[in-house]
């Protein structure tokens, strides 16, 4: 088979002008970035879809396929005769050369020009990243000059939370020192974090507009002053430039599939530790121009899913029509127990045993009211008898519907009959949407209903610093917000090794950060760390450019 970048290169791609014109869109509601990319013009336009989220199982290095799925479903829906229109998050460089490689899709299921989109695309990242290191260069800046907050008082340099961020995998830039060296503001312990996990992202990605964008920025908690009172970005005059570089990068970006289908890429949180998902522009876009607007939310139904429902919708009042919970064969298999090396093997007792893992899921997707239909996502070592296996547990055992997939082989007609499906479920209007625990539940017990329902922990444990950020959240009228579990994918409990669905364990939380702006309170669990290292051999090692000027190894 081709590669991905192979596939995609040799797509014919429609002007940008004509995939927009299908959804509905005039030239005037368009900024072009070349032939085959533009951004919105105006994000304005009510609501006349259904939305559809997609998510999945606990990911395993041998990869589900999720966002390959996302584009398939919403290729298959208009492919049968419904309109859809995708919207996904926006890739980070740090997987795309680190472990993950890109997020565009796969084989026959993917958005285009994938290179363009896997790197620099229309530069949002960049202008995130610029926004948040402009709000920490500032912040030493007031430092330096002892400058008075809006609170009549300097900044205390012992009590700054604010981080800066790139976005790259960089382990080495952890911990850091900064303000050495004669002249420079007071030397102290700082940090970086990757981009995707700036709340400059979660900011962006769920603003309503403008006006609101400015607002959330404005709440941004840097830090307190040498009184202890605490200090905004707005305090110290950081807004308006922080507006000035997010202008164009909170408009959302219009793409197009190998099939010619609308999508929307914007916005790009990890799920792991941040909330996972595209922008509520972009989302509210797409309903605007389609019957369906098909979404994800990143890794698995456990953090993405439950992220999207819990922060996302309680913010915006989105409220999905349908979950598409996709599976593999294999990723079953690994979590009943077999080998990474052996998945292409049959391994009956190890599917069997992973199909726990996939009730699970299906089990907490109805915690949210939200009607599922499994989509297994075809391998080719996938048997017969595997797939019957796991299509009698779901249609039989759980009474959910599910079908095998092969858009990744097929395009959109290798998707068919999930589209009828999804189609089908959505206009029956069934979804009985709600969140899984109310605003006013103090944090910790935020933090251990999702612990306990959805990673069947026997409950959470709090670092001594942990439990005094939450009890300082809470004095300062934050109790109200909702939480951002940030821990490991692989695996329901914070140990990546463990796999399965395991039960009675206790989730360690060491640590709160408070995200004003954004409006939820982070809780790091177990060792998970916020600035991903690179693997042994990262994918960057393998890609290059050719003679010609095409980028080689990237997929």
């Amino acid at each position: 088979m081709a590669s991905d970048i192979e596939i995609a290169r040799a797509a014919k791609l429609r002007p940008i002008a004509d995939v927009a014109a299908g959804i509905g869109l005039a030239p005037a509601d368009l900024d072009p970035y070349g032939h085959h990319i533009a951004k919105l013009a105006t994000t304005s336009g009510a609501a006349r879809g259904k939305l559809i989220l997609v998510t999945a199982i606990n990911p395993t290095p041998a990869g589900e396929g999720k966002t390959t799925t996302t584009i398939g479903l919403g290729d298959a829906l208009n492919h049968i005769g419904r309109s859809a229109v995708i919207a996904l998050r926006e890739p980070s460089l740090g997987p795309v050369f680190g472990r993950k490689g890109g997020a565009t899709g796969g084989g026959q299921s993917q958005v285009l020009p994938m290179d363009r989109i896997n790197l620099h695309f229309t530069g949002d990242f960049h202008a995130i990243t610029a926004a948040h290191n402009l709000l920490a260069a500032l912040i030493d800046n007031a430092l330096h000059f002892r400058l008075p907050t809006a609170t009549g008082l300097p900044l205390d340099a012992r009590h700054i939370q604010w981080r800066r961020v790139m976005d790259m995998n960089d382990r080495a830039l952890r911990q850091i020192a900064v303000g050495m060296g004669p002249g420079n503001a007071p030397a102290r312990e700082a940090g970086f974090d990757i981009t995707v996990a700036s709340e400059v992202m979660a900011i962006l990605c769920l603003a309503d507009d403008f006006d609101d964008l400015r607002l959330r920025l404005a709440r941004i908690r840097i830090g307190r002053d040498e009184a202890g009172t605490p200090v905004t970005a707005g305090d110290i005059g950081a807004t308006g430039a922080m507006m000035a570089l997010l202008i164009d990068a909170i408009r959302p970006n219009l793409v197009q599939t190998i099939a010619g289908s609308a999508a929307f890429v914007h916005g790009g949180p990890f799920a792991n530790i941040a909330h996972g998902c595209n922008s509520v522009v972009a989302t509210r876009a797409a309903l605007a121009h389609a019957d369906f607007a098909v979404t994800e939310a990143g890794f698995g139904a456990d953090l993405g899913a439950e992220k999207f429902c819990d922060i996302k919708c309680r913010s915006s009042g989105l409220r999905p029509a349908v979950a598409v919970l996709v599976a593999t064969v294999r990723a079953l298999k690994y979590h009943g127990g077999a080998p990474l090396a052996t998945l292409a093997a049959e391994h009956p007792a190890a599917l069997d045993a992973g199909l726990a893992s996939l009730t699970r899921h299906i089990e907490n997707l109805r915690l949210f009211g939200i009607p599922v239909v499994v989509a297994i996502n075809e391998f080719s070592s996938d048997t017969a008898a595997e797939h019957a296996a796991v299509l009698s547990h779901c249609r039989e055992t759980l009474g959910v519907a599910a079908h095998i997939c092969r858009h990744w082989s097929q395009g959109a007609a290798g998707a068919a009959d999930l589209a009828h499906s999804v189609a089908a479920l959505a206009d029956a209007d069934t979804a009985d949407f709600c969140l899984l625990y109310p605003d006013a539940m103090p944090l910790a017990d935020k933090l251990r209903t999702v612990a306990q329902q959805i990673y069947r922990a026997a409950d959470i444990s709090l670092s001594p610093a942990a439990a005094r950020q939450l009890r300082q959240f809470t004095d300062q009228g934050f109790g109200g917000l909702p939480v951002c579990i940030a821990k490991t994918p692989y695996s329901f409990t914070a140990d990546e090794h463990v796999k399965g669905t395991a039960t009675g364990f206790i989730l360690p939380i060491r640590e709160a950060r408070l995200s004003a702006g954004a409006g939820f309170v982070v809780a790091l669990a177990g060792d998970i760390n916020t600035m991903p290292g690179l693997p042994r051999v990262p994918a960057a090692l393998g890609m290059d450019v050719d003679a010609e000027g095409n980028i080689t190894g990237l997929d």
